[in-house]
């Protein structure tokens, strides 16, 4: 797929002033984000310090307590509002503990949202099913159960639920957690081919600085509830700021 292709599928997204409180605790304090079409973006930043939440709002699963979000033109929460086939584009979100339901089969897991808009017919279905696992590499895995598959592959199938519905933007948390470096480098691989073969703007939240220089656009540090510094993996390495050195120096790169 060519730039152009790329950009033309992927949507902006923009976050503005982004806050974000629980129990009076302030979570988000400003966010400010600007992500451009068909473009891989890392959030990076410190356990517990606001990444998920920012996905979370993001996508519409909670609202800010101020700010601004809007993806693809449309302000988040009148796009959320909209019945599906209304929708000019998708959304789809890979979570941290993959999300399957254990009493579904891998293809009935993937194929769960295109059955709940109930406008494809089942062959159809079927075949988006086939593809979507063919390319995350679990073709022939239709029939297992998530119990039956590792951890890296129920990731994987998490990943193919999320292309079934063919997303404009496709946002991660935390898509390396607990796996080892070989399936982390896989998955890291696998999310870097879908920007080239689809174009989706992706974005992914971690502390694995490695895996964000290797395979992202551009990485958004994450200090303090608010973006520190939103630079390319090059820059990264130069950059000055404490956080961004700590984590450098944790990860052997400093």
């Amino acid at each position: 797929m060519t730039a152009t292709a790329q950009a033309e599928h992927g949507v902006r997204a923009e976050l503005a002033g982004v806050r974000k409180s629980y129990d009076g605790v302030e979570v988000l304090r400003g966010v400010d984000l600007v992500v451009e079409p068909g473009k891989l973006v890392a959030i990076l930043g410190q356990s517990g310090t606001g990444k998920s939440v920012t996905l979370r709002q993001l996508i519409g699963l909670e609202r800010p307590d101020a700010g601004r979000i809007v993806v693809g033109g449309i302000p988040i929460e009148r796009y959320v509002a909209m019945d599906p086939e209304e929708k000019p584009f998708r959304i789809a979100m890979v979570f941290q503990s993959a999300a399957l339901l254990a009493s579904l089969t891998v293809a009935e897991n993937v194929s769960l949202r295109l059955r709940e808009h109930g406008h494809l017919p089942d062959r159809e279905i079927r075949e988006i099913t086939r593809r979507a696992l063919e390319q995350v590499e679990l073709a022939g895995c239709e029939d297992k159960y998530p119990t039956e598959l590792s951890g890296g592959m129920r990731k994987r199938a998490a990943i193919a639920r999320a292309l079934a519905v063919d997303p404009e933007l496709i946002l991660y948390d935390e898509p390396t957690a607990d796996l080892d470096p070989i399936l982390t480098e896989q998955i890291g691989s696998l999310i870097a081919r879908i920007r080239e073969t689809r174009g989706s703007t992706q974005m992914f939240v971690t502390h694995n600085v490695p895996l964000a220089r290797a395979i992202s656009d551009r990485i958004a540090v994450l200090d303090a509830g608010r973006i520190a510094e939103y630079v390319t993996p090059e820059e990264l390495l130069a950059s000055r700021h404490p956080l961004t050195r700590e984590m450098l120096r944790a990860a052997g790169l400093h």
